[in-house]
């Protein structure tokens, strides 16, 4: 027998012998398991000759190759295979210097918002009173911080000014910057993982996205299972948004795009049975992460909560404490209506990160704050832009610095 190697494991390939006129041997018990392991897909009622089917890679030969996923340069800088340490430390720094200008212009709306009424606040002042503070209060609320939010910000501002820590305007802007980052922070520690640092035993990793229609929920699954696959996993997309008319044929596109495997079915099916389906797919598979998509519902329907609800038990099920990560969709423009979104869904999904869409379209950018602060959720990611790349980890030093520059 030849050992031929694949993806790490080892496949025992049978040895071709000469033909003789004597009785064929039978196959072997190896052979016959090796040629059954692979399960069939349930049939769809109907052919979707636009989307992607997992089907045909299911049947491929199970003794070939898997292509190596292709890597995005900042993974490939990261394994460094081809550069020497210094190549790769000018590679790194051009890379972080070129994401940390597209998160600047990313925030520039909520800079300005916030620049110019600071500006405003203290002009012709002198010394920092409770006139002052007022007028720091309305600037902070406009960037959609949040009331609540803003009033905890006050009150360390004041007890700097009572221990003259704070008696000018950069000091001012210094104080707030680090409160900010504080906050910030603090939820940061909430995510339950990363892209480049999912569980080894579990498999597959399944994050659900949810969220109101209308917020970009699409657009992040396509570019989420792009960021993921580029650093090397093997990831499936589950369109059980059956709800909304064309929602999966959008996800195709998507999924066409990227190169990411997509199971489906036809509109009215129910969720969780789709669910089901893309389960065993991505167990059959081997996947490493399969991304959820769910039906945009409204936070004040229940009876869409409880579809949803179904379907985490139904994950659960079927993989060890699946769905592993459930992200809410949050459009920055929205504002405070967001947030509040953001704590209806935590109640009932179980939400454990933020992703803020359009964020490069918005002065209210500030949002971020106030659902760190208000509910101790991370913003896992951030969209600053149109293209496939442009769904990025949200980092909240940049954030910060990026308003206050």
């Amino acid at each position: 027998m030849i050992h031929k190697e694949s993806e790490g494991a080892v496949v025992e390939q049978p040895v071709l012998e000469p033909v003789t006129t004597g009785a064929r041997p039978s196959p072997t018990p190896t052979q016959i398991a090796t040629e059954s392991r692979v399960p069939e897909l349930p049939a769809t009622n109907e052919a979707r000759p636009e989307s992607i089917q997992v089907e045909p890679r299911l049947r491929e030969d199970p003794l070939a190759q898997k292509p190596v996923p292709s890597r995005s340069p900042f993974a490939t800088s990261i394994l460094g295979l081809h550069l020497s340490m210094e190549e790769l430390q000018a590679q790194q720094a051009l890379l972080e210097q070129e994401f940390s200008a597209r998160f600047r212009r990313a925030v520039a709306a909520t800079r300005e918002s916030i620049s110019e009424r600071l500006d405003t606040v203290f002009q012709g002042l002198k010394q920092i009173d409770e006139k002052l503070l007022d007028e720091l209060e309305e600037a902070l609320i406009a960037a959609d911080i949040g009331v609540a939010t803003t009033h905890h910000i006050l009150e360390t501002v004041r007890r700097g000014i009572a221990r003259k820590q704070i008696n000018d305007l950069e000091a001012l802007k210094q104080t707030i910057k680090k409160e900010l980052l504080k906050i910030l922070r603090a939820s940061e520690s909430q995510g339950v993982a990363s892209e480049t640092t999912l569980p080894t035993n579990v498999l597959p990793y399944v994050m659900m996205v949810v969220g109101v229609n209308g917020v970009g929920k699409t657009t992040t699954i396509g570019k989420l299972a792009q960021r993921i696959k580029a650093e090397g996993n093997d990831v499936l997309i589950c369109a059980a948004d059956t709800f909304r008319a064309a929602a999966s044929e959008q996800l195709a596109i998507w999924a066409e795009r990227t190169g990411v495997p997509l199971i489906q079915q036809k509109q009215g099916t129910d969720p969780a049975a789709v669910l089901f389906d893309s389960l065993k797919a991505a167990k059959s598979r081997g996947s490493d992460v399969l991304i959820v998509d769910t039906a945009g519902r409204l936070h004040n329907k229940s009876n869409l909560m409880a579809e949803l609800e179904k379907m985490k038990r139904v994950a659960g099920r079927e993989v060890e404490g699946a769905p592993h990560e459930t992200l809410l969709v949050v459009d920055a423009v929205t504002g405070q209506n967001g947030l509040e979104q953001a704590r209806q869904f935590l109640k009932v999904a179980g939400v454990t990160g933020i992703v803020l869409t359009k964020l490069d379209g918005t002065a209210k950018g500030g949002i971020a704050v106030a659902i760190a602060n208000e509910l101790n959720l991370p913003i896992r990611y951030a969209g600053i832009g149109e293209k496939v790349d442009d769904l990025v980890v949200f980092d909240p030093e940049l954030y910060v610095n990026g308003l206050f520059e």
